[in-house]
């Protein structure tokens, strides 16, 4: 997700869930090839197994992109045709791209040609009034053909004009059935629903006619439902917010002794407690205070005593 999830965002979820696969915020190709690569593509190698999220037009600069990721150690390289946003689209790439399945075809082929890392779509199921089921399949198709054999199907279409890229989140309906059907049709493809899941019983309910489920927003704003999920659906034992919080102590520090600023980090954690008793408090105090100079740890730990039973702290 743009300005989202970072490499701290993602440092502190692979503490939430041991087993599920990041992806980094959608980078430009152009951006890889000419910007601050120390800074954009920045991973901590706790991060593994996790995606670099492209996005562009162009193939031969995706190409260039592609092997760049692959030898900064990324573990799959994903190309973005789905977002819809205005900036976007000005640079003709993400979502309006779905109108144009020859040339995702020839940027994914060039992007196969020059890494040795898988690399994956993640698409919507069309534009603006694109509701036939076989124009999308069309387009999955003629992806798949370039050597493509997993996508990322966000379950609703994109509307280029007049929805803002947070209603374009929203209100274009959701069609799991497109998805399921695309798992149905194409049984060799590996099939990852996305697309307003926000539960644990909602993801797990995909899983019985899709290879997966990606969460967005979702696991931002209420993390610990990344957590549930892993244990959920590969062991382990359920751990405290509070515990989990503690285990992200040692990278915080090492990241404060390297000159970062507490709030770059804190602000990825604020909706930890989200709907528990002392929530409200947690993320007030985190909130006006790690930008002050000189914030440390022991802001985090004051957070959390907010959430304790007997706190008094206003929530």
């Amino acid at each position: 997700m743009m300005d989202w999830t970072d490499t701290h965002c993602r440092v502190f979820h692979r503490l939430l869930a041991p087993h599920a696969r990041l992806y980094t915020e959608m980078v430009h190709a152009n951006a890889v090839l000419l910007g601050d690569r120390g800074r954009l593509l920045a991973m901590d190698p706790v991060e593994h197994p996790v995606a670099l999220q492209l996005g562009g037009s162009e193939p031969a600069m995706l190409a260039q992109a592609a092997q760049i990721g692959a030898e900064r150690g990324f573990d799959e390289i994903n190309l973005n045709v789905g977002c819809p946003s205005d900036r976007v689209q000005a640079g003709r790439f993400g979502a309006c791209l779905m109108r144009e399945p020859t040339l995702v075809a020839d940027s994914v082929a060039a992007m196969i040609a020059s890494c040795t890392v898988p690399v994956t779509v993640k698409c919507r199921l069309g534009v603006d009034d694109d509701h036939e089921y076989s124009r999308f399949l069309h387009f999955i198709d003629t992806v798949a053909q370039a050597g493509c054999g997993t996508f990322v199907v966000h379950a609703r279409n994109a509307w280029l004009k007049g929805l803002s890229p947070k209603e374009n989140r929203e209100v274009p309906p959701l069609r799991y059935d497109w998805a399921y059907a695309l798992k149905r049709d194409r049984p060799a493809l590996a099939v990852v629903v996305n697309g307003g899941i926000a539960s644990e019983a909602e993801a797990t309910a995909h899983l019985a006619h899709a290879d997966g489920a990606m969460l967005g927003r979702a696991a931002y704003h209420d993390p610990y439902l990344l957590h549930r999920l892993d244990v959920a659906w590969f062991g382990g034992d359920l751990r405290t917010r509070a515990e989990l919080l503690r285990a992200l102590r040692p990278y915080v520090e090492a990241q404060l002794a390297n000159g970062v600023a507490l709030k770059h980090i804190a602000r990825h954690v604020l909706g930890l407690f989200h709907g528990q008793p002392g929530g409200r408090a947690f993320r007030q105090i985190l909130s006006e205070g790690a930008h002050r100079s000189g914030a440390d740890w022991s802001l985090i730990e004051s957070a959390i005593a907010a959430t304790a039973p007997h706190s008094r702290v206003a929530a």
